[in-house]
């Protein structure tokens, strides 16, 4: 069969190494499978299947260092898996029969509890006894924590299947963001990522959830999952009918050709490496001296990513072997390395490492401050009404007075005009038109604090060079806010006065499970205005996939989901908004009020600010394109995720609500949950529209920037 592209030059500068003990896992594996019924009278593999995929060689490639019995666990894992996966496919899939697929993937976690000791059910399948048998083998050895996230990112694996089995069912195509996001949870690398821990050294539990380990597990997954959709097109997408694929998911988004598609994956894969990269060697070690971590702890932390790096390129090497892909013409191993060994081939070393370079400097080149002029404005899909509080000059009046009584007007960087200019009332106004003259009040508040807040870092920390003490703000404005009763500090600054404050009137009367919800979602947005910072010391320009993931906290989403939510009360259970539909909303919403941001704010930041964190700019440099194709790219991407946030409402709510059997009150609660965000859209529109801060008129008349007449306070530096 001929193949439908020519697969292109993949970046991989780590050499595959092979474990010694892949026969014994070869064998193991075989007898293992057979016993738990994968093989003859499955009919799903034969023996003939399992040594054709050959996992034994897959595992052998991926985790060269472990020892024998190690690497045959690992490698009945995978078997497990792949087997899951085509069972799933033979059962489910192609008979598009979603109500026995939910099914059987309720009982599976009835056989991963967290403590062994546990009954589980009687296995009734292949799958249900190969999960049985590698839990209880696997867990002795390894912590609760790690038992946890195993379970859990199992479970997405799992789970996640039933996405892949609705979009079949009614033809569709994911968008781009949406595709990176639920394929991170049905690709399984996430799951990949504990084996490798296994494998190698379990991630201390305190550094497990931070930035940098969270970003070195999705580079690590988007970088394996884009690689698989390369070398699996054919099978899945021209064979199998899947529409769960990176190529198809960017052909259909850009309309282009499948070779251009599969060129740009490979771009994105590589990006994704160099962010592996990035984030190891800056910001892992930085949070382990945050962290305070013991030799050992960041020692297990060193052979964890080196483990991962591992898997990367034994990955590759698997897939050029494998009779499971299409690989005619691909480049038999890595061009990085002197050819010798499994897989070498000759390259022009010199001509990739240039290539290479030139990538990564592209992303540090910008040359701030250039002169675009206005920004370029599209017509956006709205399918929402604006409606406005009628408490919005009261509000507005409000908001003056406290900005002067929290200082937030006498630092420096705003004063009345830009406050004015600003509208944040506005904002509040349409974001929650049925709010009392309190509420309103507490939101315009909120919104004005973020605001700030965001304004403050760049201008005096990003003017200063002071990563140090953005990091100290950052820490302080973390304990303005005590959740069970901790001293609060005495405020040294307008930011700090006014998170105090508002703590104080939001946390009331909340449960401390709730104000630490709330502070987590403080926490997430601070934290990445240091993100920010950091980036814009180094002049570097994100990677795509890690924009648009944290412009979600810069944008300070999680806070508004909070506050969104704050009102629903407990007829909502915390599974439901924890479900994948309703992060898919969540996100889809955020996505369409981040971008819209980016698109209006674009003079403003690359012009005015010097800013480097803006979609447009992103699309531009990773794509080597000029700003209205930027802007194209960007504006198609906000019509799409709105177009996703109607799907979720319109078919996979209904059937979310169904699934959890949620009453009447609990439907209702979500049903103005929805109504929430849908306000939330409508209003965030009409005040980009409306205000001043975004319009070239009033920029040329206010450039971002200092107070003539003030220099911005520091704050103070020791706790009270």
């Amino acid at each position: 069969m001929t193949q439908p592209f020519e697969l292109p030059h993949f970046y991989m500068p780590y050499p595959a190494r092979l474990n010694p003990h892949l026969d014994q896992a070869r064998a193991h594996s075989t007898a293992w499978a057979r016993e738990m019924g994968m093989l003859e009278g499955s009919g799903i593999w034969e023996q003939a299947d399992l040594e054709a995929h050959d996992y034994g060689l897959l595992c052998a490639y991926t985790h060269p260092d472990c020892d024998g019995p190690a690497l045959s666990l690992i490698t009945d894992w995978y078997v497990w898996v792949f087997f899951f996966d085509d069972h799933f496919l033979d059962m489910f899939k192609r008979t598009q029969d979603r109500a026995a697929g939910k099914a059987h993937l309720d009982r599976l976690p009835l056989f991963m509890p967290l403590d062994p000791a546990t009954p589980v059910p009687e296995p009734g399948n292949p799958v249900e006894a190969g999960l049985r048998d590698l839990w209880a083998r696997t867990v002795p050895a390894m912590s609760v924590d790690w038992r946890r996230r195993f379970s859990v990112a199992t479970e997405h694996l799992l789970n996640e299947s039933m996405w892949e089995l609705s979009n079949i069912n009614e033809g569709r195509i994911a968008n781009p963001v949406e595709y990176i996001e639920m394929r991170r949870k049905v690709g399984g690398a996430p799951w990949s990522a504990g084996l490798v821990e296994y494998a190698t050294a379990e991630v201390p539990a305190r550094v497990a959830a931070t930035r940098p380990l969270r970003v070195l597990m999705e580079t690590f997954s988007d970088a394996v999952h884009l690689r698989n959709d390369l070398f699996s097109y054919q099978r899945e997408v021209e064979d199998e009918g899947e529409n769960s694929n990176g190529v198809l998911v960017l052909e259909k988004f850009f309309g282009c050709t499948t070779q251009e598609a599969a060129e740009t994956v490979n771009d994105i894969l590589t990006s994704r490496l160099h962010q592996f990269e990035h984030t190891a060697l800056t910001e892992v070690p930085a949070v382990a001296l945050e962290q305070a971590l013991r030799p050992d702890e960041a020692a297990a932390v060193a052979a964890y990513t080196k483990g991962l790096q591992d898997w990367q390129s034994g990955g590759h090497e698997w897939h050029l072997r494998s009779s499971r892909y299409m690989n005619e013409g691909a480049r038999a191993g890595t061009p990085w390395r002197i050819p010798s060994g499994p897989g070498a081939s000759a390259a022009d070393v010199g001509a990739l490492l240039a290539g290479a370079a030139r990538e990564r400097l592209r992303a540090h080149s910008h040359v701030p401050h250039q002169k675009v002029g206005p920004s370029l404005i599209p017509e956006f899909h709205m399918p929402y009404e604006l409606a406005l509080s009628p408490h919005l000059d009261t509000a507005r009046r409000r908001l003056v007075d406290w900005s002067h009584r929290t200082g937030i007007l006498q630092e420096g960087v705003w004063d009345e005009d830009k406050l004015a200019a600003y509208d944040l009332a506005l904002c509040s106004a349409g974001l929650d038109p049925g709010a009392t003259p309190e509420a309103l009040d507490l939101s315009a508040q909120w919104l004005a604090w973020g605001t700030y807040g965001d304004d403050y870092y760049p201008l005096v920390y990003g003017h200063r060079r002071d990563l140090a003490t953005a990091r100290l703000t950052t820490a302080r404005l973390s304990d303005c806010m005590p959740v069970e009763g901790e001293r609060t500090l005495v405020p040294g600054n307008a930011m700090e006065r006014g998170l105090i404050d508002l703590w104080d009137r939001t946390a009331a009367g909340m449960t401390p499970d709730q104000r630490r919800g709330l502070k987590a979602a403080v926490d997430s947005m601070t934290e990445s205005w240091v993100w920010e910072l950091s980036n814009q010391l180094q002049n570097r320009i994100p990677d795509p996939v890690d924009y648009l993931e944290m412009r979600r906290a810069t944008f300070g989403s999680d806070l508004t989901l909070s506050l969104c939510r704050m009102g629903r009360g407990p007829a909502v259970p915390p599974e439901v908004y924890r479900s994948g539909p309703v992060r898919s909303l969540e996100n889809a919403a955020v996505d369409y009020a981040c971008l819209l941001n980016d698109i209006f704010s674009y003079q403003k930041e690359i012009e005015y600010d010097g800013e480097i964190h803006n979609a447009v700019l992103v699309v531009q440099n990773f794509f080597g394109v000029d700003y209205p194709t930027a802007l194209g790219v960007v504006h198609d991407l906000t019509t799409q995720r709105m177009q996703q946030f109607e799907h979720v409402i319109a078919h996979e709510l209904p059937v979310l609500y169904d699934d959890f059997r949620l009453s009447e009150e609990a439907r209702a609660a979500m049903d103005g949950y929805v109504l929430d965000l849908q306000n939330w859209l409508a209003g965030i529109l009409n005040w980009h529209r409306r205000v001043d801060r975004y319009k070239a008129e009033w920029l040329g008349r206010r450039a971002h920037g200092f107070l003539p007449d003030r220099a911005p306070g520091t704050p103070a530096l020791s706790p009270a």
